[in-house]
């Protein structure tokens, strides 16, 4: 099967958004059957990135803070069911409640989200100001002291992604097997299945000849060295890895917890990771419903597949695994930076291994739908000039001027065809902007202007 559709796609993404680099992998039956990188883990030397590289993969490290749980669960150490306050002194009872570690594992405990490890990693990237000092899970714990006036639901009711409560988790993990967390996952987790180059430490990640520089997105898409918050966010979000790592746990999770002769878990453990607890606020998801199991999301229907990873971002870097059960394949893709989501990458390649065409994946086809539409346009003889840009799922009319101008969201309607319809609002009514194409000519109609399209938009 060739995947040079996949790479220019890839080099697509990194070329729009400015991404310092990608790299990603796909694995099927125990064998990686492509791999590929685009663009620099180092931009200052010129250095390229390579599928050994290694990044931070965010919150993609919390399926191996629940793989931890799981194996002491296995071991008798601990219950799923034991209340968080049987190992820390954590006394948060929503709605009277107790707080279990299963609730913790699949965000369901009743409490939202305080904001710790987002203040932490805006802080750590030099992107906020507000200083969170939770250097201990003790530090943690007094933070949440008042969470208690926060809950809104009973534990088990609702989902709030939690990353304090994988932070208590790694606590607790540590507690229970007299190891630090990152030691335990170290030791127990990442050694045993070949992940030899993944790291919790800043010393050992930043010498390793492939460390991938973090970089931050600055305006105009410039990008600036960086840092990762590392132990700061340890078991929600602080892993670093590479595609070639990385592509070792997936084959670990298609063998239902073993590789390379190693059986880190039990298929029981796997399935148990990876069976629906709550549904998610993500609603009306084109694939099915979108729940969550423990560190896992599972997607119900995936091209007629069940498809169950995590993504995981630390603003610096962003990362997505996922991997499909019924077909043993799986993906991994990992950034140095946020600007393209690694989730539809990720996506984009599964869907490619399947046979199916994945520019017709509903995302991509909204991307591509919007994109065909971006321009300079202006009226009647140049009366008036506006570019319409792309912003995320989005359209936007920058009306160009020397002092300035309004800028007026364009919200989807109608893409099908050549011709498309979206609205914005304004007073109490809704306004409509129709677009038609007609090979590589546009025209937007809007209130009273008709524009024509004179140009593609330059970088």
């Amino acid at each position: 099967m060739s995947f040079i559709d996949i790479e220019k796609f890839i080099y697509e993404k990194v070329k729009e958004t400015k991404l310092p680099s990608v790299t990603a992998g796909l694995i099927k039956d125990g064998n990686v059957i492509w791999s590929h990188a685009v663009g620099y883990r180092n931009l200052e030397n010129s250095e390229s990135a390579t599928t050994r590289s290694i990044y931070g993969i965010g919150s993609v490290t919390k399926s191996f803070t629940s793989l931890a749980v799981m194996q002491l669960v296995e071991q008798g150490v601990l219950s799923l069911d034991d209340p968080v306050e049987k190992y820390l002194p954590f006394d948060v009872k929503p709605f009277g409640e107790l707080i279990r570690i299963k609730h913790f594992l699949s965000h369901t405990s009743g409490i939202p989200a305080l904001g710790y490890a987002e203040a932490v990693i805006r802080a750590t990237v030099g992107d906020h100001e507000r200083w969170i000092p939770a250097a201990t899970s003790n530090d943690l714990i007094t933070f949440m002291r008042d969470a208690g006036d926060w809950v809104l639901a009973k534990p088990g009711e609702r989902w709030f992604y939690l990353n304090e409560g994988y932070e208590l988790i790694g606590a607790i993990i540590a507690n229970v097997s007299c190891m630090t967390y990152e030691d335990y996952i170290t030791q127990r987790i990442l050694k045993p299945i070949g992940m030899q180059h993944s790291f919790y430490s800043k010393k050992k990640a930043e010498s390793d000849p492939e460390f991938a520089i973090p970089y931050a997105a600055m305006p105009e898409g410039k990008r600036m060295p960086s840092t990762y918050p590392y132990s700061s966010v340890a078991a929600a979000g602080g892993l670093i890895s590479s595609v070639e790592d990385m592509l070792r746990c997936v084959e670990m999770y298609l063998n239902w917890g073993e590789v390379n002769g190693v059986q880190l878990v039990s298929r029981k453990s796997i399935e148990e990771m990876s069976t629906p607890r709550i549904a998610t606020p993500q609603k009306d998801n084109p694939f099915g419903p979108y729940d969550y199991g423990y560190g896992l999301g599972i997607l119900a229907n995936f091209y007629g597949q069940t498809l169950v990873g995590h993504s995981g971002s630390v603003g610096v870097a962003t990362a997505y695994m996922g991997f499909i059960p019924g077909k043993k394949l799986g993906v991994v893709v990992l950034a140095n930076g946020s600007g393209y989501a690694p989730s539809l990458i990720g996506q984009y390649a599964l869907a490619e291994a399947l046979g199916e065409d994945p520019r017709a994946h509903p995302a991509i086809k909204i991307e591509d739908a919007l994109e065909e539409l971006t321009g300079n346009y202006e009226t009647y003889k140049g009366t008036m000039k506006i570019q319409v840009r792309r912003s995320g799922d989005f359209l936007t009319v920058v009306a160009l001027g020397k002092f300035g101008g309004n800028v007026t969201p364009l919200i989807p309607v109608s893409l099908e065809g050549d011709k498309r319809t979206f609205f914005t609002l304004g007073g109490a009514s809704k306004t409509y902007a129709d677009f038609t194409l007609d090979g590589d000519k546009a025209t937007m109609v809007m209130e009273r202007y008709a524009y024509h399209r004179t140009g593609k938009l330059v970088d």
